[in-house]
């Protein structure tokens, strides 16, 4: 009897390391296998002694090597009052040590997992004391937690004897594990109490381009026939800077910020100098233009209204950043920069930003409408003052402006676009724009296809019909179209190259001839933060004069994101 008490004892010893390191409430049952008698169940207060009326061992009690039952059911010696060494005159625990043959033994036998996704301890390497430590401590925490929730974990006295040496050894790494935990948890909370934004992220883009260019000829007439220019521009060297604060409440939603700044807009290229009315101006230096000056770019907030349901509300809206999108030509920064290229330049008066809301709706895996209403004057009550935000297209129609201003007086623009893309490699976008510029209506209708044939090569178009009031031409009903074609991987890995050619402007009540553009581009990545685009402009007829000489540019595009 009494070798029954001092093996249960030895059980009782080692349950106590495991019931101070990581103190439990939970209660379980003690069961002894390999007995023909039963042991009786107990609790805390029914823990058996000496004296109490426990069964007497018969033959088939324990021997050193059966299975004791563990629980949380005896009292501890405190691991704080065991003797410790100095960790820094310790060495590693090396594979073939006895602590990491036995740690794992321990975890084969009772399939504990602990430290690899694939459930299995791999001691093939030395371990740091403090790593050796963390592991013993998840076997013990996962032993603890099989018990708490009741479920037979039995043990055999070497085992016992085995985790009880292990926690010993280890007891001073044990405790250094506990105080960085909890000086953790310390920072963690400081962090958090004092951080700026835990959803703000801050996103950026430099463009540093160099553009030169001239025309044939003595001098350039524009639509209307006044002359726009009688010698070729200078060389210049301009800019665009744009930082994005992108903010989530909710995870779902976004609140945009842009700030930028640039130079002098469709002055600063030759292309929007010599020919500024039909898109050849650089796109992504013209919207908006800023002449040096720091504006507001974006002011939005988008959110989830409800499945598949997408708002947008703000001030600040550019209608491009949500309709009449192109993988192949939308990026004026690293792909085609022709305004007319990379937008269907009949579909938005509002060409750079304005007020108002934007909802996208994906029906289905194949359809996604999408619906936009902009007021190009929305903080304006009714002055008469310049309006921003409207294209040059715009502007040459209505030279007098006019109209009531504000979110429901006009210039305003209505547009809905249904997207139908059956696969990843075709995408067609079917558009409508109407509305009013300066008390004069107007209605649009475009088409917008994208098609890859192969994983290198792809083919876009755009086509755009419409109707004009009341300009100064006349009620006018022009046509727009452009093509191109997209070689991925193009002699560099990531590298890009484009040919496109298209007319902005198809009326014969404008001018005598029709103006086309050509653009080529390449553009190649030297890191994930730094890409080269340069870019060959060419326009025939331009303003739809045909006495007007060819116009020919270059530009070299430095994009720096980040």
């Amino acid at each position: 009897m009494g070798k029954y008490y001092s093996l249960l004892v030895s059980g009782i010893s080692i349950l106590c390391f495991l019931a101070q390191i990581t103190p439990l409430q939970a209660q379980t049952s003690i069961k002894v296998k390999g007995q023909k008698s039963k042991v009786k169940s107990h609790t805390d207060s029914q823990l058996p002694t000496p004296n109490s009326h426990s069964p007497t061992p018969d033959s088939h009690s324990p021997t050193p090597n059966s299975q004791l039952p563990l629980s949380h059911s005896q009292l501890p010696p405190s691991h704080s009052q065991l003797p410790t060494s100095q960790v820094s005159q310790l060495s590693d625990v090396q594979p073939d040590d006895w602590a990491s043959r036995a740690l794992q033994s321990l975890i084969s036998r009772y399939g504990i997992v602990t430290g690899y996704p694939n459930g299995n301890f791999l001691g093939n390497r030395a371990l740091s004391r403090y790593e050796f430590a963390a592991a013993l401590s998840a076997v013990v925490r996962q032993l603890e937690g099989a018990i708490a929730n009741g479920k037979p974990v039995q043990a055999t006295q070497d085992d016992l004897a085995t985790l009880e040496k292990l926690l010993q050894e280890y007891t001073a790494e044990l405790k250094a594990l506990q105080s960085r935990l909890d000086s953790l948890e310390a920072r963690s909370a400081v962090l958090q109490a004092h951080e700026f934004s835990t959803t703000t992220k801050l996103a950026g883009q430099v463009i540093f381009a160099i553009n030169g260019g001239g025309f044939g000829g003595d001098s350039l007439r524009d639509p209307t026939g006044t002359e726009i220019a009688d010698n070729n521009p200078i060389t210049t060297l301009f800019y665009r800077t744009q930082l994005d604060f992108d903010t989530s409440f909710s995870g779902t939603d976004l609140l945009k910020i842009r700030l930028d700044t640039g130079s002098n807009g469709n002055r600063d290229n030759a292309a929007g100098v010599l020919e500024p009315n039909f898109g050849s101006g650089l796109d992504f230096s013209v919207r908006p233009s800023r002449n040096g000056n720091l504006g507001l770019g974006r002011l939005y907030y988008s959110f989830s209204a409800a499945k598949n349901l997408q708002v947008v509300l703000g001030t600040a809206i550019a209608p491009t950043d949500y309709l009449d999108r192109n993988r192949y030509a939308n990026r004026s920064f690293v792909d085609f920069s022709t305004q007319a290229l990379v937008n269907n330049y009949l579909l938005f008066p509002i060409h750079e930003q304005g007020a108002g809301a934007v909802v996208n709706w994906q029906a289905n895996e194949f359809f996604t409408l999408r619906a936009m209403y902009l007021a190009a004057d929305a903080e304006n009550s009714g002055s008469r003052d310049e309006v921003e935000g409207i294209s040059a297209l715009t502007t040459l129609l209505y030279p007098d402006e006019g109209g009531d201003r504000g979110l429901f007086g006009n210039p305003y623009q209505g547009t809905v676009e249904l997207e139908y893309s059956p696969n990843p490699a075709f995408t067609v976008r079917l558009q409508y724009s109407g509305g009013n510029t300066f008390d004069r209506h107007f209605d649009v209708f475009g088409a917008n296809v994208e098609l890859d044939l192969s994983r290198q090569l792809g083919l876009f178009g755009r086509y755009g019909y419409g109707n004009y009031d009341d300009t100064i031409f006349g009620d006018l009903e022009p046509s727009y179209w452009m093509v191109g074609i997209s070689l991925r991987n193009l002699l560099l890995p990531g590298a890009v190259a484009g040919i496109a050619a298209g007319q902005p402007f198809v009326e014969n009540a404008v001018g005598d001839a029709t103006q086309t553009n050509f653009e080529a581009y390449y553009s190649f990545p030297l890191n994930e933060n730094l890409a080269i685009a340069p870019l060959v402009q060419a326009i025939a007829n331009p303003s739809n004069q045909a006495d007007n000489g060819t116009i020919i540019t270059g530009t070299l595009r430095t994009v720096f994101s980040f």
